[in-house]
């Protein structure tokens, strides 16, 4: 099978619901779900809520972007304690350092949440008048085994009703939960199968709306597998602030190109790394392979969409990472290579 057919077998499992447990026998049924009670046994409880980010962060002229993230417990910072150390104040302090202008940010993520909460969240995001709203979620759409088919249609709309009012968007799409320690064969595989497919699904759907995505992967992918004491928080299931620090470093540089605040020498796509102009369902495809990867849609002899529909960009932007939490150097001095 050519990596175009497989691009296009996910797609299409991704937009249909395909997937699933239609073909397992009874047996591997049975086996799946002894395997779900020992991860969920072996995961423990989050100790504590995620940590109150909403303020003002950053400084400079002008007036401050509006900034929301939208989401499930990985926008709403659960698994660290201090609020420096959330995904959403490291993603405010970064752009404030790129715009040299301060961020306004509102949180309105919750643990728990799945893409049918999605409505009531953009309802009070838009309270905020937003210029930029960030979404993750998809996880525990996957951990509840929601269609992928239902789930984007949440994600959607959502994203249709912040593009509405001019709100730039972007999605971090599912990260893949195939790297939890808890999770063992062959649940881990089937996992991993069922983030890829709604995290391609769910690019799709975005970028439909009007949004870009950024894949992650990375979230809880290789760098958690080979450190997951470091990576991973007290409960081994939510990101640490090194992990929360690892995903808002692949997702702040799509924020900062949405916003029209990123490097023109950063802008064009490098064949040389597979970056380019390709139909929506095969730049979905391809960003599930390789975490940080942004899609987003484009025009070709501008029109919008070609014969094999939405034309979109894939692109692998060039990241800055944030300090870890334990580094001597100041959060300003290295949040300040952002501008360079």
């Amino acid at each position: 099978m050519t990596r175009a057919q497989r691009a296009r077998k996910i797609a299409a499992a991704a937009a249909y619901g395909g997937g699933g447990l239609t073909l397992l026998g009874a047996a591997s049924f049975a086996l799946l779900v002894a395997e779900a009670r020992l991860a969920r046994k072996w995961v423990g409880t989050p100790d504590g809520d995620a940590p109150t980010v909403d303020g003002v962060y950053g400084s400079g002229k002008g007036d401050p972007v509006s900034l929301v993230m939208i989401g499930d417990s990985s926008a709403a910072g659960i698994g660290v304690y201090e609020s420096q150390d959330s995904p959403a104040a490291l993603l405010a302090d970064g752009l404030s350092a790129v715009a040299e202008r301060p961020v306004r940010l509102i949180n309105v993520a919750k643990s728990g949440a799945q893409a049918k909460d999605l409505d009531g969240q953009v309802e009070q995001a838009l309270e905020a008048d937003p210029d930029l709203a960030v979404i993750m979620i998809g996880a525990n759409d996957v951990t509840h085994r929601v269609k992928p088919s239902v789930a984007v249609r949440h994600l959607e709309r959502a994203v249709r009703r912040l593009r509405e009012t001019g709100c730039e968007v972007i999605v971090g799409t599912c990260p893949d939960l195939g790297t939890v320690e808890p999770i063992a064969q062959p649940l881990r595989w089937l996992t991993r199968r069922w983030c890829r497919q709604l995290a391609a699904a769910q690019t799709i759907a975005a970028v439909e709306a009007g949004g870009r995505t950024v894949s992650l992967g990375d979230l809880l992918g290789p760098e958690f597998a080979a450190n997951p004491k470091e990576m991973f928080g007290p409960d081994r299931f939510h990101p640490s602030a090194r992990g929360y620090a690892a995903a808002a470093a692949a997702v702040l540089p799509s924020m900062c190109a949405a916003l029209g605040m990123w490097p023109e020498t950063e802008a064009l796509p490098d064949p040389r790394r597979g970056e380019g102009v390709l139909p929506v369902y095969l730049a979905a495809a391809e960003a599930v392979e390789e975490p940080g990867t942004e899609v987003a849609g484009t025009r070709v002899a501008g029109k919008e969409r070609g014969p094999r529909g939405r034309w979109a960009m894939l692109v692998r932007r060039r990241q800055r990472g944030f300090p870890a939490p334990d580094d001597s150097v100041g959060a300003e001095e290295t949040i300040s290579g952002w501008a360079t």
